[in-house]
């Protein structure tokens, strides 16, 4: 069995340049993980914080659970990332550099059917940063497009 991807950040990869990637548990409640296998979360302008040596994940979207009657969740809630105390001191530490993020990259559930989320360590991008990657990558396309012609 493979890691069933719940959703994407795709925005991040064009936003930030990823320095360093890591894998953190989510702690969330039964709704939650019933709409999240059912694919309904939004990775969109979420973050990480650290705060009194604890990971916290905010502005993640995980939609209420259509049969979840009063038993249901806030959407926006602040959700708890799991993570050895080492590894969480070691980000503190960093992400107090200047410029650095701890962005969301995607939500998946592993082998064992735990959900986690891939954070990235990430510094943002400039404009200028951004019109690069994107003719990098038109040029990339128009080799390929050549290279089929032939």
């Amino acid at each position: 069995m493979v890691e069933k991807v719940v959703t994407v950040n795709r925005k991040a990869r064009h936003d930030y340049h990823i320095l360093e990637t890591f894998e953190a548990g989510i702690a969330l409640t039964g709704t939650e993980v019933k709409s999240l296998r059912a694919g309904q979360a939004n990775l969109k302008d979420s973050y990480a914080r650290v705060e009194n040596a604890e990971l916290f994940l905010y502005n993640m979207h995980i939609s209420p659970f259509e049969k979840g009657n009063r038993f249901n969740h806030d959407p926006k809630r602040t959700r708890k990332l799991l993570m050895h105390k080492r590894e969480i001191l070691r980000l503190l530490g960093r992400t107090r550099e200047k410029g650095l993020a701890l962005i969301p990259l995607k939500v998946y559930f592993n082998e064992r059917g735990r959900a986690k989320v891939e954070l990235a360590l990430a510094r943002g991008k400039k404009i200028y940063d951004k019109r690069e990657d994107i003719a990098a990558r038109d040029a990339r396309r128009e080799m390929e497009r050549a290279a089929r012609g032939r």
